[in-house]
């Protein structure tokens, strides 16, 4: 472990950082939104909304809320890859591989393709609530199908191989919904699986809010029994740890803070991955620092993937997953030949 001084300077670098990102992210685009009609929106907001120009209403209508949410989701990603590389003490696992990714895929492909039929509507909501079901039923899945008969309990490999099994069903499901949709509704389930940040606005950046803030400090208060876990699960359980119970609670922060995310941007991949290995390498493992500071690393890297999403193409815009994955892999295979990242 490195000293608090080390672990506190890394944080206002990041926040300068993801500052000037977001900033960024706001201003370039399709429509260029200066600094000055960015603050003169923030003003006219409060005193005379009715009378904003065009490129003010677009900062307030689509680009503030969607910078907000692209902060938040990458932030959700982080924390959770953050915490089941912690629990499953496996630096190659990431948020999805206990059923979350592919369950809100799965969910979301059997609205597209069986709402109209099921007369299942819930407004703006409806898709986001598909999503976070299927999320929550793979989990269950997992974590059900991994207890052992005699004791309860469920070994950290056992829901490793089951989480493999079970994402492996659901893509599975989303395949064959895709081979029976019609092509607009496969195009849909195609173009939510890459994942976008277009339908960002201020209902789902205050859910993904809510739900990121309040798991964060719930990771952060398991920050140091997730230490304690490195050293493996006898050792833990010699200070007092109860496993099972802290395995649970952990399963469920990321399935809640994850599906929710997901449910509003679609399934964005290896945000979850990366950004604790880039943190390892600056800092060492210790969880609280780990968790605090993915928070506005996951936020930095998805702002930064969001702006290359808009501008590669622009006026059009490339799915965000796209983007993740193309930058994700070339940096996954470099930290994979490193010697010196694993804990």
């Amino acid at each position: 472990m490195k000293g608090s001084k080390q672990y506190a300077g890394t944080f206002p670098i990041l926040l300068a950082l993801l500052i000037l990102g977001t900033l960024s992210g706001i201003r370039f685009g399709a429509v260029q939104i200066s600094l000055e009609e960015m603050f003169s929106a923030l003003q006219n907001q409060f005193l005379s909304p009715e009378t904003m120009p065009l490129n003010e209403r677009i900062f307030m209508e689509i680009r503030l809320p969607r910078a907000i949410l692209c902060l938040l989701v990458g932030a959700s990603l982080a924390v959770g890859g953050v915490l089941m590389q912690a629990l499953f003490r496996n630096p190659i696992v990431e948020p999805g591989l206990v059923g979350t990714s592919s369950g809100a895929a799965f969910g979301s492909a059997l609205y597209f393709v069986l709402g109209a039929t099921f007369q299942f509507n819930a407004g703006e909501w409806t898709l986001p609530l598909a999503a976070c079901g299927g999320a929550l039923l793979a989990t269950f899945m997992v974590f059900s199908l991994s207890q052992s008969k005699q004791s309860g309990k469920s070994a950290i490999t056992t829901l490793l191989l089951m989480g493999i099994a079970v994402n492996a069903l659901f893509l599975s499901g989303v395949g064959f919904l895709s081979y029976l949709a019609r092509d607009p509704q496969a195009r849909s389930i195609t173009f939510w699986n890459l994942g976008t940040l277009s339908g960002a606005n201020w209902h789902s950046v205050l859910i993904v809010g809510i739900s990121t803030l309040v798991c964060v400090v719930l990771a952060l208060r398991y920050a140091k029994s997730l230490n304690a876990l490195m050293m493996g699960e006898e050792e833990a359980g010699f200070l007092g740890i109860d496993i099972g119970r802290l395995k649970l609670y952990v399963l469920l922060i990321n399935v809640i803070m994850v599906a929710i995310a997901t449910a509003f941007v679609g399934v964005i991949g290896f945000v979850g991955l990366i950004v604790p290995h880039l943190l390892r390498i600056l800092n060492g493992s210790d969880n609280r620092f780990l968790i605090l500071n993915s928070v506005l690393l996951g936020g930095l890297l998805l702002t930064a993937a969001d702006l290359m999403a808009r501008l590669l193409l622009r006026p059009a815009e490339l799915p965000i997953g796209i983007v993740t994955s193309v930058v994700g892999v070339p940096v996954f295979i470099f930290l994979l030949r490193r010697k010196d990242y694993f804990f």
